[in-house]
């Protein structure tokens, strides 16, 4: 959904305005919720993030207002309330588009560690669930750490691999979602971090 990797279908965020209005801890929810739902109303969002529904629908604006999300055909027959869906199939935010001045070096860092905070609390969330997914989803759901010795080329490549193998994935459950094979289906959340470091 948000990551330093360009998918087909997804938006490169590149300007500050931009970025800020999607660092935005509501907002950044109120997008990845959209991204889940595929199409939403605000009542429905504000209903799942636990807001008043004009608080939702004025950031729902202000995402629409950066193109992030747009007006999606009514899903029922009451015309009052608008439909909200995403504008791509996610945002690529990436560092290098965001080091040629301190302030946007700023907004990225302040933006990445929203980004990193709100995955870390769904892990939580999930560690504190855990006990409601069963046997089956928990042997699958992976937890692990690796430490390697690589150059900034050899992690590059490894990012590529990984991300192919999302995007593999991704595309493999949506279309047996679409042919109707939901059952057992759930959203699940990949995070990959890969980084240099000293001790």
């Amino acid at each position: 959904m948000t990551g330093e990797e360009s998918r087909a279908g997804s938006r490169s965020v590149t300007d500050v305005g931009t970025l800020k209005a999607l660092a935005h801890p509501l907002r950044m929810r109120l997008y990845r919720g959209l991204c889940v739902a595929e199409r939403a109303t605000a009542s429905q969002l504000a209903e799942q993030v636990d807001e008043a529904v004009s608080l939702v629908s004025y950031h729902l604006r202000k995402l629409a207002a950066h193109g992030l999300i747009q007006e999606a055909e009514a899903q029922s027959e009451d015309g009052r309330e608008r439909w909200w869906q995403p504008a791509s199939e996610g945002v690529t935010i990436r560092d290098r588009d965001f080091r040629d001045a301190p302030e946007r070096v700023a907004a990225h860092l302040a933006a990445t560690r929203l980004f990193h905070d709100q995955r870390a609390e769904m892990y939580r969330r999930y560690l504190d669930e855990r006990s409601t997914w069963g046997p089956e989803w928990n042997a699958a759901a992976p937890d692990s750490e690796s430490l390697l010795r690589l150059t900034p080329a050899e992690l590059d490549e490894l990012r590529r691999e990984l991300t192919a193998l999302v995007v593999k994935y991704d595309e493999k459950g949506r279309a047996a979602q679409a042919a109707g094979e939901t059952e057992g289906r759930e959203s699940v959340a990949v995070h990959v971090y890969g980084f240099p470091f000293r001790l």
